[in-house]
């Protein structure tokens, strides 16, 4: 199943809570902006960042 542009994959609660802080509240939002920026929000981890790069691939996106 795809996940929407719209809406976050099923990550961690600590990964959503960082991103929202963040001002990330779509996958669309995510596209584009580099992998390391978002590894150093503190609760992002790799297994989270692995699905949000997969979810954005399913789309044809990826992260920067």
């Amino acid at each position: 199943m795809s996940t929407s542009l719209n809406e976050l994959p099923r990550i961690s609660a600590p990964a959503v809570r960082a991103l929202g802080g963040a001002g990330f509240t779509s996958l669309r939002q995510l596209a584009g902006i580099p992998r390391e920026d978002l590894a150093q929000l503190h609760g992002m981890g790799p297994k989270a960042l692995d699905t949000l790069d997969a979810a954005l691939a399913e789309h044809g996106l990826s992260l920067g």
